[in-house]
C-alpha cells in the first residue's frame, strides 16, 4: 500500500485548537460531529494537515455565492443537509443549492425529483413542498418543472 507522506503528518487537537486560535472544546465538538475530517486513536485525535487545508479551503468564503456563505453552516462535508433551516432566508438559500441540480427546460417525474433530493436529505416530501410553496418548481398532474420564472436571491447565477 501506497502512503502520501503528507497524509501522515497529524496534529493533536490541541494542536489544531492553537494552530486556528480557537477554544479546544469546540475543535474536539467539531472532530466528534465529523465537521473537520480526523481520526480518533483511543481517547485522542489526530488530524491530518492535508486534509485540514482541504477542509479550510472548503470553508473559505472567498469567491463564494451569498447563498453558499448563508447555506454553508446547514452542510456536511460529504454535501448532505445537517438539517433544514427553520428561517426563511437560511431555508430559501439552502433550497437555491438543491435546485442547481435540476435541469431548468426538462421535466422530472416525482420519482426522479425525490432520487436527487435525498442526495442531499432524506425528509423529500418537505424539500419537495418547499420548492413548489417557495414556486422554485411548478407541479402538474405529479411532474415537476423548475419554475423559469423564477429568479434566485441568493444564488449569482442562473442555470
Amino acid at each position: 500500500m501506497d502512503v502520501d507522506p503528507a497524509e501522515l503528518d497529524l496534529m493533536t487537537a490541541k494542536e489544531l485548537a492553537d494552530l486556528l486560535k480557537m477554544n479546544p472544546q469546540v475543535v474536539l465538538r467539531k472532530l466528534n460531529s465529523g465537521d473537520i475530517p480526523g481520526y480518533k486513536l483511543g481517547k485522542d485525535w489526530r488530524i491530518s494537515r492535508k486534509q485540514l487545508l482541504e477542509w479550510l479551503e472548503r470553508r473559505s468564503n472567498q469567491g463564494k455565492s451569498q447563498a453558499d456563505r448563508i447555506s454553508m453552516p446547514f452542510f456536511r462535508n460529504d454535501g448532505r443537509l445537517k438539517s433544514i433551516p427553520a428561517q426563511r432566508k437560511k431555508r430559501v438559500a439552502v433550497l437555491e443549492i438543491i435546485l442547481k441540480e435540476f435541469e431548468l427546460s426538462k421535466v422530472y417525474p416525482e420519482k426522479e425529483v425525490n432520487e436527487i433530493i435525498r442526495q442531499f436529505h432524506s425528509d423529500v416530501c418537505t424539500i419537495r413542498r418547499e420548492f413548489i410553496m417557495e414556486k422554485m418548481m411548478v407541479r402538474n398532474e405529479g411532474k415537476y418543472m423548475v419554475n423559469s420564472s423564477y429568479l434566485p436571491r441568493y444564488s449569482s447565477q442562473r442555470w
